[in-house]
């Protein structure tokens, strides 16, 4: 820890004396945080954090610490054959490719203080084992468990005898709570076969108990949704009121009213 300090302190002095930027590279562990101590996040400015899949997808430059500005914006790039490029519309290039089969939903979701529109694919399959298998890429297994749980208790939607995958489409990891709704219509429209329409995006908390909770910055996500042509959000009720939102006040009622079409 000495060590890491004193070599610190040195680059920083010699950078603040030639009036020079100086990028540290830390080492990162399996969890995503940088390694050891935090002694060299506490000396320094900004603490960036480069992420996404290594295989492919967008990556996402996010920042954990910043003297100089907010923590909450995120920059998007995605790797070409000549390098890192920006990517100025990432709703549009995550949707360019959407499937039209049931198990398809279109959350407006937030990376910091940026909306984005991302395809939640789900896949429900009777399973073949004694115990049925729960496969999450880009959210989380355990939050996954939960929204089945109260998708089978608060709908009846019999989920206990089937596999359950799902699919955060452009190698996104999501912690957004307002996932959960679009998470549940995903997977209740792969398991009755019936699809969602295609103009609605979808954004909401669920709570235990079924119902359908408010989200942090409503506006921005249907903004999002109503740039890139969508006709209506379903989502929780908005104040003040937004005709843009489909209010649903619980899971049951959301499922009931909108999941109508048959998939193909």
């Amino acid at each position: 820890m000495s060590q890491i300090t004193n070599s610190a302190n040195i680059i920083i002095r010699a950078a603040k004396a030639t009036n020079t930027a100086v990028v540290l590279v830390g080492h990162v562990t399996k969890e995503g945080s940088i390694a050891g101590p935090k002694v060299l996040e506490h000396l320094v400015d900004v603490v960036l954090q480069f992420e996404g899949d290594r295989y492919g997808g967008f990556k996402l430059l996010r920042a954990v610490k910043n003297r100089y500005g907010s923590t909450a914006d995120i920059a998007l790039f995605e790797m070409i054959h000549d390098g890192l490029k920006h990517v100025e519309n990432p709703s549009a290039q995550l949707l360019e490719e959407r499937g039209q089969e049931d198990g398809s939903v279109i959350l407006a979701t937030m990376e910091g203080n940026r909306p984005l529109l991302v395809e939640i694919q789900a896949l429900v399959t009777p399973s073949h084992f004694g115990y049925p298998k729960r496969t999450a890429s880009g959210f989380d297994l355990n939050r996954l468990n939960v929204l089945i749980a109260v998708l089978e208790r608060r709908t009846k939607l019999k989920l206990s005898e089937s596999d359950v995958f799902v699919n955060v489409v452009g190698g996104l990891k999501l912690q957004d709570p307002a996932a959960d709704l679009a998470v549940c219509m995903a997977i209740a429209s792969a398991a009755a076969e019936r699809r969602l329409d295609e103009k609605l995006v979808v954004f909401g908390e669920v709570g235990l108990g079924g119902e359908v909770r408010s989200s942090r910055m409503s506006a921005q996500r249907t903004k999002e949704a109503k740039k890139l042509g969508f006709t209506g959000a379903i989502a929780p009720v908005a104040r003040p009121v937004d005709p843009f939102i489909r209010p649903v006040a619980d899971l049951k009622s959301a499922l009931i009213t909108y999941l109508t079409g048959k998939g193909k």
